[in-house]
């Protein structure tokens, strides 16, 4: 009996922590102009999956791409995102238990049009990424979220077949190792993938003695990269040639295992392909397509790390620049720039597949979507 009482006790508890936890979504945008709205801060029901706005703030220029500390204290954003001759990064505080974000300071991003942050497992070091002159940035972060000066700053050169896209190197996402000690850099302007051990006990982490290069297919445009939970795959979906690439992943080095299109088989152009994630469960890969078709792609992911189509959802907006898959992994989050609406679809953890829930949210050229539970 005493024992039946301890489980339940148990029982209740573990319940209570559930429901007392609260998932929370960020969303970035292209506000352009400092007076209006440019992050928002909204709540997502894990039942039903509706969003419900908490804050947002103002005085910020372009704020197109966010990310999050690991304890969740931190909003990093790239703000005087495509701004001429501009490009910054900028720390926020958030108060969970107030639903507050505060403006903590900016730092300028070491090149023009900043499009991608990461920050290291030890919440100690923040890489930024500038696409239009394609360079990577590293900043130590002080123990107050702040971001220092830059401690490291390294602009590449090089292009490749299209002239028109691949004229210079673009550097469009900087993704961690499974275990934080390499970093890779996607260059959709040079077909590239640029590794570089990180050393973060070092006062400039990057190693670039130790470097090494991934070449991927010609006129390719590498856009954004992840590692499957267990860490022996990595996926990049390439934007100009509507593909994604897969990689089996050991001691910091990529070997190609598959490639295979992202878009219908019947369209010829117009690809755009964006963003790319897995599953909390590994089992499933999801790819966004902007330009004519404006979907995610679905995809199973086998034992050996091969994926499988298996559909199509449609984002049921414009241009489909960022989704997240929340904590949870039963929803997915859609940031449409163009009709300027998040859309969220609950995910079938058995087939995979997704069913839009409630209604959209308007937010004006929104263009990032982040989630934490606290």
């Amino acid at each position: 009996m005493k024992a039946d009482k301890f489980s339940l006790i148990i029982c209740l508890l573990f319940c209570l922590n559930l429901y007392s936890q609260k998932e929370y979504v960020f969303f970035g945008s292209y506000n352009w102009d400092k007076k209006i709205e440019g992050i928002y801060v909204y709540q997502l029901d894990t039942i039903n999956g509706k969003l419900t706005k908490l804050t947002s703030v103002k005085d910020v220029l372009n704020p197109s791409y966010l990310t999050i500390s690991p304890n969740g204290k931190y909003i990093y954003a790239c703000t005087e995102s495509k701004i001429p001759n501009a490009g910054s990064v900028s720390a926020y505080k958030f108060d969970s238990d107030n639903k507050s974000l505060t403006f903590i300071n900016s730092q300028q991003s070491g090149g023009e049009n900043p499009v991608y942050l990461n920050v290291h497992e030890n919440g100690k070091w923040l890489v930024n990424v500038n696409y239009t002159d394609g360079s990577v940035s590293v900043y130590p972060i002080l123990e107050n979220g702040a971001i220092d000066s830059i401690a490291q700053n390294i602009k590449f050169i090089g292009g490749s077949i299209n002239s028109k896209r691949q004229e210079k190197s673009h550097i469009h996402s900087a993704v961690f190792s499974p275990k934080f000690d390499c970093l890779f850099l996607t260059d959709l302007g040079a077909d590239k993938i640029r590794v570089y051990p990180f050393y973060n006990s070092q006062k400039a982490p990057l190693n670039l003695e130790k470097s090494s290069l991934i070449n991927t297919e010609l006129g390719s445009g590498p856009r954004h990269f992840t590692f499957s939970p267990n860490g022996q795959f990595a996926y990049c979906i390439e934007e100009i040639s509507g593909t994604i690439c897969a990689f089996s992943y050991a001691e910091n080095e990529l070997k190609k295992i598959q490639r295979l299109e992202t878009h219908s088989k019947n369209l010829k152009e117009g690809f755009e392909s964006s963003d790319i994630h897995i599953s909390p469960d590994g089992k499933f890969l999801y790819a966004s397509n902007r330009g004519k078709e404006n979907n995610i792609a679905i995809y199973t992911i086998a034992p050996n790390g091969f994926i499988e189509l298996i559909g199509y959802q449609s984002t049921l907006g414009k241009h489909p620049r960022t989704f997240a898959i929340d904590q949870t992994g039963k929803f997915i989050i859609v940031t449409n720039v163009i009709t300027q609406n998040v859309v969220v679809f609950r995910r079938n953890l058995e087939t995979g597949l997704l069913k839009k829930v409630g209604k959209p949210v308007k937010i004006k050229n929104v263009s990032c979507v982040k989630t934490r539970i606290y």
